[in-house]
Parts: structure tokens; sequence; C-alpha cells
């Protein structure tokens, strides 16, 4: 899964791309506007991370080139730009979201599998792992043709799990993902670990096997395997 993050400060790149890349993503870098230009059309992105504040141009003119030329990447703006104006303006450039200077790497990880799942679902699609079949439409869940009754916290973490199967997840994303900004400040991951419990319970009380291997001091993977 390829991102492009347009961003001039070296050091953010830099820890952005560690992070992205940890997590199972491949990075494109371009550090101005010219070289975002040059490489926006280069691949199929999942999502593209672009500051507006760039040496040679402004990130909003990518943004809305991307859109031109029909781009169906998921866009996060990030910028030390913070008023209600520019945030609307970002959005209605056709930015998915707007991260504000300075984030928390989890926080962007997450907002990246949020703005993913939002561009690259279709209404009315279906997601299969094993017996499990989700339509995220209609907040439902199945194992084989059995209803599990999954409350939307624990049907976000398993859509979460399944568009990061087969890769380790840490904790402190899982809770940034379900409760966003907010995520990493309770200190304690209990209720990361009772949604989790409850979903594992429900998916395996219908007769799934349990696809949640604990990565010790990690997190966890979501595997056939």
């Amino acid at each position: 899964m390829q991102i492009l993050i347009v961003e001039d400060e070296a050091s953010l790149m830099e820890s952005m791309v560690s992070y992205l890349e940890m997590e199972g993503f491949r990075c494109e870098r371009a550090s101005d506007y010219h070289t975002g230009v040059n490489v926006l059309d280069k691949h199929n992105y999942l999502c593209m991370l672009i500051d507006l504040n760039l040496p040679d141009g402004d990130g909003l003119e990518l943004v809305k080139l991307a859109r031109d030329n029909q781009s169906e990447s998921g866009i996060i703006i990030i910028s030390a730009r913070n008023a209600i104006e520019q945030r609307v303006e970002g959005l209605e450039a056709g930015a998915d979201d707007y991260l504000v200077k300075p984030f928390h790497l989890s926080e962007l990880v997450a907002r990246v599998h949020s703005v993913a799942r939002r561009t690259h679902m279709n209404g009315g699609e279906v997601l299969g792992f094993g017996p499990i079949r989700v339509e995220p439409e209609e907040h439902t869940c199945y194992v084989d043709d059995q209803q599990v009754d999954l409350t939307r916290k624990e049907l976000d973490l398993l859509l979460y799990f399944m568009a990061n199967r087969n890769r380790v997840v840490t904790k402190e994303g899982i809770a940034d993902y379900l409760w966003g900004e907010y995520g990493g400040d309770y200190g304690s991951y209990d209720f990361v670990y009772t949604h989790l419990k409850n979903m594992r319970r429900k998916l395996m009380d219908a007769g799934c096997p349990d696809y949640v291997r604990n990565i010790y001091g990690i997190g966890y993977k979501f595997s056939l395997d």
C-alpha cells in the first residue's frame, strides 16, 4: 500500500516514513511543491499526506490538482494552520481530513486507516476474512450465515483488524483509531482490552476461529496463520 508524503520538514518526514513503514506502508517522498506535482500520478496511492506550507508553492494547490486529475486517493492535509476557515478551505478543496501539527504519529496512522477505509469502500461492498463477512454500510457482521451482534466499537475494531490483516498493530494505534485524538491519552488501555475480549468472544461463540495473535510488548496481529 503506497502513501505519498509531501512535507518539507526533514525531521518530521523521517519520523512519518519510519512509523508508517513500521505499520506496513510504502512511502513516496516529496519535499517541495514541484516534486509533489511530478509524483502526484506516479502511483495509485492509498493516501496522500500533504503539507500546506511548502517552500515553492501552496500544498492546497496539490490537493486541487489531485482532485482535478480524478485521483481516488484519500487526502489528509497536515498543517500548522489551525483556523477554522483554513480547515474548511482544505476540505472544500477535496481533502478527506485535516490534521493539525504537532500530532502523534499513532494518530496519523489511525487517520490514514480511517480515510483509506472511507475512500476505498464502495456502497454495498462486502468484506471477508475466513468465515467472517462484514457489510460496513449495514453495520452487520456474519460468521458463515450466522449474524454476530457486535457493538459499533467492536465492529470498528474488527474492520481495523481486517484492513491491517497480517500486520502487527499497536494498542496505541487501535486506541487512536477508535477514539481519535484522545485515544492515546488515557494511559491505560483497559478499554481496548475490553472491546477486543468481547469481539473475540462473540466471534468464537459463532464458530469462528480466533484470528487475533498477541504480540508480546507490542500489540496484536490479525492473521489466518
